[in-house]
């Protein structure tokens, strides 16, 4: 499969949001190992725009957006399952945040990510993938969730 076989559509029904969100997250514990915060992601993905990455017709990825001001908004939550990393489903799935974004007249789109202070593998490849989608590193904040996990925030003007 290749970027071509991805297809993102946008997903109105909460149900629906919240049964893929619960799907991807849990094929990814390496990321969303934390069962309050997944289950928060996926409660929360029920009310937010959400789009799904879908290839031979099966959802495999998803993201959320949340606004965080009248110009801005932040990809809350994006996920692809493992066997589809590096197939264009997380780009794609970028690629309509922000025309969305751009759709409703914000001009940034943030995400937040583990620092690279934090020696994990898996972030350091989330953060590669979010450089390469355009996002420029804006500030760590250290405790922002806690000392041991110090938060990245990255932007992308739009």
């Amino acid at each position: 499969m290749d970027e071509r076989d991805v297809r993102v559509v946008a997903v109105s029904e909460p149900d629906r949001r919240r049964k893929i969100a619960a799907d991807v997250l849990a094929d990814l514990p390496e990321w969303f190992g934390i069962p309050e915060s997944t289950r928060a992601y996926v409660a929360d993905s029920g009310a937010l725009p959400f789009y799904a990455a879908c290839m031979d017709g099966m959802p495999v990825g998803f993201l959320s957006l949340r606004q965080t001001s009248r110009c801005a908004a932040e990809i809350y939550v994006l996920g692809v399952k493992r066997a589809y990393h590096r197939h264009g489903a997380g780009r794609a799935l970028v690629e309509a945040a922000r025309a969305h974004c751009r759709a409703n007249g914000w001009r940034l789109l943030q995400v937040k990510t583990l620092d690279e202070r934090h020696p994990d593998p898996g972030y350091a490849q989330t953060r590669r993938f979010y450089e390469a989608q355009g996002f420029l590193p804006l500030e760590c904040f250290p405790t922002l969730w806690d000392e041991a996990n110090p938060c990245l925030v990255m932007v992308m003007p739009l």
